[in-house]
């Protein structure tokens, strides 16, 4: 994996789990796995989606993988405090995971692909140990979904500085969009992907502060000193950016708008 484009600070690890917990029914409500089987969930992170699985399954054993020590050591914090007791962690290379063939029944991957550099590549190894039958589900974002009101230049050029520097670090913020192509790519086959549409508006402000406030601006946020490092926006446009998304979340009449795709394949 290329620099993870968001970070590894504390404020990262918060929002990765505020954004969790803000789209948990949307993603996850028809992910379930049976009684008995293994599946491998590759690039944990810091545990934000690992509950959620583990929860849905409770009869299910969890290997749950990453690169990053420090993300490893916050799930295990994670499920521990939970309570959660079918899930193990191991430290993996995607490109490389350190199991056999036909390992596991199912391998679950939740934005970890836009991240990647070769992400067929990374997706043929999930094949690899999965078995014959097996299914994967992946979980992307697609950045060229997101719209809002009230739109503003400087609110937009921020969003697209998010997207030009994951592309300058080797990932793809519209990778949402490829899921079936890239699945097809590594070999998957019956693949179906649907659309997970977050709409945000004062009707909703439990979405405009979990998904709004503590999500997408603190996404944002999260890229500006390479932004200003590799001047793909000034600093005055910037601030008058970050400011109008808090006015979108602020407003009466603001609203957001944002793609998630969930792909599911058959090895």
């Amino acid at each position: 994996m290329n620099t993870y484009v968001h970070g590894y600070s504390e404020r990262e690890s918060e929002r990765l789990r505020d954004q969790a917990d803000a789209v948990r029914s949307l993603l996850h409500h028809d992910t379930r796995y049976p009684a008995g089987s293994t599946i491998l969930e590759a690039g944990c992170g810091v545990g934000a989606q690992t509950t959620t699985l583990a929860r849905n399954s409770p009869g299910a054993r969890f290997v749950s993988v990453d690169i990053s020590p420090d993300s490893l050591g916050q799930a295990v914090d994670l499920v521990e405090r939970e309570g959660i007791g079918n899930v193990v962690f191991q430290r993996a290379d995607v490109y490389a995971l350190p199991f056999r063939e036909a390992t596991f029944d199912h391998v679950f991957v939740c934005f970890l692909l836009e991240h990647l550099v070769e992400p067929t590549r990374a997706l043929a190894e999930c094949a690899r140990v999965l078995r014959p039958g097996g299914t994967i589900t992946a979980i992307e974002g697609d950045h060229g979904s997101c719209y809002f009101h009230p739109e503003t230049q400087d609110a937009v050029r921020a969003w697209r500085c998010l997207i030009e520097v994951q592309a300058r670090l080797g990932g793809d913020a519209l990778i949402g969009r490829r899921l079936l192509p890239l699945l097809d790519g590594a070999g998957f086959r019956e693949t179906t992907v649907s659309p997970r549409m977050v709409y945000c508006d004062r009707t909703r402000p439990g979405l405009v502060d979990g998904f709004v406030r503590k999500t997408i601006i603190p996404m944002v946020e999260g890229v500006h000193d390479r932004a200003l490092a590799d001047r793909l926006i000034d600093r005055e446009a910037w601030a008058r950016g970050i400011r109008d998304f808090h006015a979108v979340a602020d407003r009466a009449d603001g609203t957001f708008c944002y793609a998630f795709f969930k792909a599911v394949g058959t090895r």
